[in-house]
């Protein structure tokens, strides 16, 4: 079934998707559910702390996370105005392209479906590895050590991508109804995580490098801008992505032009609450070093929760009972941010084929769960292939995923600020409000992002800035990984963009989705 195209608001066209399914609470739970807080914690916290066993933000990692809510913050406020006057679930591709035109408008909507597939290598990754840490856990035998095994774990993961793409093609309020379950746990289990270290370094029970937490910890400015504070950035960056799923679904909410908007406003405060909690308390507990369980430790690096776990919990039933809480929270998050982020990406395939900037076939809607038909399934199987891809070259070249994302955060989140302050150029002085919000705003969280992006990718070029767990630098013809895989697919986009052009010139002329700006 192709989408009819039938007014939604007065300036947004309907594409078929199941209106008015999502109220506040459901879209704050989609957003805050697609950053996968304990996955993005568990995978980036290490990197955060230290590169490469060499520490970057250290202790002052609390306050790295702070300075990352400020561009979010500033980005989400540039959604919520933009969203104010056109709720498209394109969202930053639409936004671009009528700010800046076609081309910037195609390679806005590139970034956001690009970053959505490469994470999903990691979150599969994750989801694998931990059904078995879970299962082990749980008591079930021998199953336990598949959870380091590369072809079983590669396998689960699989699997999570295959169920998860079958609930996102089953409906958009099945999705909110699990994620609202997913998440609670999650939660749930992070805060009692962050009390139970805090407690211990704080009675003096805990290790011999645990810390007791300074004010110190919360100025990010003692660190070098350029290398350290923008890398630590846009790593830190990652952990708040995904809030954005929150508007991506504005089609499909209650209000379509206000819910979202505020939806991701109040995601990016709840995620700075939670992260400047766990973030302390893990730094507190195991401390910054680069041996045993020290969040500078490289071993540590891909999964700082799977090192830190047992030394919090020990071996009693207490600690069995917190190893499978936590254990549960991991697998819960990413698995759930599996489903989360296969909703964006969907939604914005969608959008980008009903504008004829990509095959119409993706623009088709299912006829009774009126979600995205070829959208949704592409989106799982070219992740499936995707992750294939790169736990066949090197297991190692997923750790080099999280800087390369958060490249691609940077990029389309920056543009996205840009487009807002454009967007309104000619109405941005009619009050003050406007000027802050759809003004200096916007436009300082594109500065903050464009400077963290120029500044991090010269770090990351640099051969020997990520090293595996035996000391060996991952570069990809020499240079560094992170910046390979980033700058590569923002190439390859570009690439596609060409030939799509040729093909099919209708979007690219301004036939199917016009430049324009606010009056």
């Amino acid at each position: 079934m192709s989408t009819s195209i039938s007014p939604l608001t007065d300036n947004v066209e309907a594409k078929g998707l199941k209106a008015g399914s999502l109220g506040l609470v459901s879209s704050i739970v989609v957003g805050v559910a697609s950053t996968a807080p304990a996955y993005s914690l568990a995978a980036s916290l290490g990197f955060i702390v230290a590169s490469g066993g060499a520490l970057l933000a250290g202790v002052h990692s609390v306050g790295i996370v702070l300075l990352a809510f400020v561009p979010m913050y500033l980005i989400a406020v540039a959604y919520q105005e933009l969203n104010k006057a056109e709720a498209d679930c394109g969202t930053t591709f639409t936004w671009a392209t009528r700010a800046f035109g076609p081309l910037t408008g195609w390679m806005g909507g590139w970034g956001i479906i690009v970053a959505d597939v490469i994470v999903m290598a990691n979150l599969a990754q994750i989801a694998g590895s931990y059904s078995f840490t879970f299962l082990g856990e749980l008591g079930v035998p021998g199953v336990a050590h598949l959870s380091s095994d590369v072809l079983w774990s590669t396998v689960a993961g699989l699997g999570w991508i295959a169920v998860m793409t079958f609930i996102c093609y089953r409906g958009i309020e099945l999705s909110a109804r699990i994620q609202q379950v997913l998440l609670s746990i999650e939660v749930l289990v992070l805060i009692l995580f962050s009390v139970f270290a805090l407690v211990r370094v704080y009675t003096g029970t805990g290790e011999s490098y645990s810390i007791k937490p300074s004010l110190a910890w919360f100025n990010p400015f003692a660190l070098d801008f350029g290398s350290a504070i923008a890398p630590a950035i846009l790593v830190a960056v990652f952990i708040y992505w995904g809030w954005d799923s929150a508007v991506s679904v504005n089609e499909e909410t209650e209000d379509p032009s206000k819910t979202p908007g505020r939806a991701a406003v109040i995601s990016t405060f709840l995620l700075l609450a939670t992260y400047a909690l766990v973030t302390m308390a893990a730094v507190a507990f195991a401390g910054v070093g680069t041996r045993g369980i020290g969040l500078g430790n490289p071993d540590n690096a891909d999964d700082v929760f799977s090192a830190i776990g047992p030394a919090l919990f020990g071996n009693s039933v207490i600690g069995h009972i917190g190893m499978l809480l936590l254990s549960a929270s991991i697998l819960t998050s990413a698995s759930a941010s599996t489903q989360t982020t296969i909703l964006p990406t969907a939604r914005t395939a969608l959008s980008m084929a009903v504008y004829k900037a990509i095959p119409e076939r993706f623009a088709r809607i299912h006829p009774r769960f009126l979600t995205p038909t070829w959208s949704t399934v592409a989106m799982g199987l070219v992740s499936a292939v995707f992750y294939l891809v790169f736990t066949m070259i090197s297991a190692n070249l997923l750790s080099a995923l999280i800087g390369s994302i958060g490249l691609m955060i940077a990029f389309y989140y920056g543009l996205t600020g840009f487009a807002c302050f454009w967007y309104y150029r000619r109405t941005v002085t009619s009050s003050p409000r406007n000027f802050i919000m759809r003004g200096i705003f916007p436009l300082a969280g594109g500065l903050m992002l464009t400077a963290a992006f120029v500044y991090g990718l010269i770090q990351f070029s640099a051969p020997d800035w990520l090293q595996d767990s035996n000391g060996r630098d991952v570069t990809i013809f020499g240079i560094g990984a992170e910046a390979v895989v980033g700058v590569g697919a923002l190439v390859i986009g570009f690439v596609l963009l060409l030939v799509w052009r040729r093909m099919r010139p209708d979007y690219f002329r301004g036939l199917t989705l016009p430049k324009r700006s606010a009056e």
